[in-house]
């Protein structure tokens, strides 16, 4: 049972939700939100003494505004939220609504263990500024998680939420993948517009796709190691790390992809197999510095001799300080040697 603080909360939002005329549910239209594109997933800078820190956050996201991203995906993996407060999530989503271009979508992770905590957490995303919330799966008790239960918790917080949905597979972190039956009747909630799937099972993504046919909803890839083949198969478009440092070719390989340009498309695929595999790798490759590793990677990619791309490699986000190392940049998709909040190893910096 939701308290009256809560549903006063709930109130607000979905005047504001109301208000903002995203599409989908939210803006009473007919057609869900369309969200179609590449989205990179930003990360959270922190400093040295383990605070957000919100000044390199803004320095990102206005190198990343060039791009021709259709949005941005804010407090998902890649933004490590499970080490921030539910305020520091909050203020993350406030300063990337203000820093970004106000042309793009923004995506922001709501996902929490209860039903509860997630539709509190998506209403109070949407008050700060989201357009729509990416909500991953509870998976503490994911013995438990059958069909039955996603579904039922999806269904709740779609209900209340003032923005439109989108469901978040990610095994590799949860040990739970969202099943496709789930997700086929999920889809025809009219609040659910689409799911990312970051499990790189393009068989699995090709049979969301077809069951989903007849549904307003869209598939996005979670990696751009297999964007292409998610293409191929009906995804609409990707939420790619790799898009933090390479912005320009993974969206000249979307564009190549629409255009139906495939060869081009599988040469360019090819090219960013390394870099995407040097910044998903985390923890197996120990041998070389990650600086190296990916300066590496992206300097083959750049090289005359392969698609006209760039002259030199794309600027790298500088993305804050290891813990206990002033000065020291953090690599370029993850957050440094060790985490500034956990003391352990970060798992999306595979130095």
């Amino acid at each position: 049972m939701l308290g009256r603080g809560v549903w006063s909360s709930l109130r607000q939002g979905l005047s504001r939700g109301l208000s903002r005329k995203v599409g989908g549910w939210a803006s009473g239209e007919g057609r869900k939100m369309d969200i179609a594109g590449i989205y990179p997933p930003v990360t959270t800078p922190f400093t040295a003494t383990a605070e957000v820190d919100y000044g390199k956050l803004e320095e990102n996201l206005h190198k990343l505004g060039a791009f021709p991203f259709r949005g941005f995906v804010v407090q998902g993996s890649n933004g490590e939220f499970p080490f921030l407060t539910s305020s520091e999530r909050l203020e993350v989503v406030s300063r990337v609504r203000q820093a970004m271009p106000k042309d793009k979508l923004l995506l922001a992770g709501s996902g929490c263990e209860s039903t509860q905590a997630t539709v509190e957490m998506t209403v109070s995303m949407a008050q700060v500024g989201a357009d729509a919330a990416i909500v991953v799966t509870p998976c503490f008790y994911r013995g438990r998680m059958s069909s039955a239960a996603l579904i039922h918790h999806y269904t709740k917080v779609a209900d209340l939420s003032p923005i439109p949905v989108v469901l978040y597979s990610v095994p590799a972190n949860t040990g739970l993948d969202l099943p496709v039956d789930a997700v086929v009747t999920l889809s025809q909630h009219p609040n659910i517009v689409g799911i990312k799937d970051s499990g790189g099972d393009v068989t699995r993504m090709g049979l969301i796709v077809h069951k989903t046919g007849r549904q307003d909803f869209q598939v996005l890839a979670g990696s751009a190691g297999f964007l292409l083949a998610s293409y191929a198969v009906g995804a609409v478009g990707g939420v790619c790390a790799l898009a933090n440092v390479l912005g320009a070719q993974v969206c000249q390989l979307e564009r190549l992809c629409l255009t139906g340009q495939w060869e081009d498309a599988q040469k360019l695929q090819h090219r960013l197999i390394e870099p995407n595999t040097a910044a998903a790798d985390t923890m197996k490759q120990r041998a070389a510095p990650w600086e190296e590793r990916m300066c590496a990677a992206v300097l083959a990619l750049c090289m005359p001799s392969c698609l006209t791309l760039h002259s030199v490699p794309p600027p790298v986000p500088t993305l804050g300080t290891h813990s206990g190392m002033p000065g020291t940049p953090f690599c370029c998709l993850g957050c440094g040697l060790s985490h500034p909040r956990s003391g352990l190893m970060s798992p999306y910096c595979p130095a």
